[in-house]
């Protein structure tokens, strides 16, 4: 399992009115804590004055590290409706805020749970699901006459180049699909003059 599911691009401003309220529902693709943190405070920045920001992330290949937060609402009304979205797309580094302007008509918590559920599921049928591959980093060390070589061989493997120090000794850090990391050492061992690593 060298791949998961998650949204291609940001969607924002959906829009659900319930008795009055106002539900906007946001989604954005995040895969660490601080694009996390930066799209909370935007949507918090945008709306000071909604009565609640709640919120859901998935994040991890097996969507292992998540939270759901009612931000106020009854227990359960709001995070885990727009938690199981993300369930039920089975998608993961993903965060659906839904912000709520209360427009004077108590909901009821079935009536939340419903509101915030479809709020989430509007705004994740606007979203484009795409298959992302897993990536990792590889540091190559070689002669400046060999580059040839290694570029013949990145390309054969699809690797990108992220910075390449060109020297008589050069530097290379490149990223591939974790799924191709046997495959690349195994031709890097075989040749000459070349020592590689993979950072974490």
């Amino acid at each position: 399992m060298f791949e998961y599911k998650t949204i291609e691009k940001p969607i924002e401003n959906t829009l659900l009115k319930e008795k009055g309220s106002k539900f906007i529902g946001f989604a954005f693709p995040v895969s660490n804590e601080g694009e996390l943190k930066r799209a909370l405070e935007k949507i918090r920045a945008e709306h000071p004055k909604a009565t609640h920001h709640c919120y859901a992330f998935r994040m991890g290949l097996n969507g292992e590290n998540y939270r759901a937060n009612d931000d106020g609402e009854p227990s359960g009304s709001a995070g885990l409706p727009i938690y199981n979205q993300l369930l039920a797309h089975e998608i993961t580094n993903v965060l659906i805020i839904v912000v709520r302007y209360y427009g004077g008509t108590k909901l009821g918590v079935s009536g939340l749970v419903k509101a915030y559920k479809e709020s989430a599921k509007i705004t994740l049928e606007e979203t484009h699901i795409i298959i992302k591959e897993l990536e990792t980093q590889i540091e190559i060390h070689f002669n400046f006459n060999q580059q040839n070589t290694i570029f013949t061989l990145l390309s054969k493997f699809d690797a990108k180049v992220l910075n390449f120090d060109a020297n008589e000794n050069c530097v290379l850090t490149a990223s591939l699909k974790i799924a191709q990391k046997e495959s690349i050492s195994e031709k890097l061992s075989e040749m000459q003059n070349i020592s590689f690593k993979f950072p974490d």
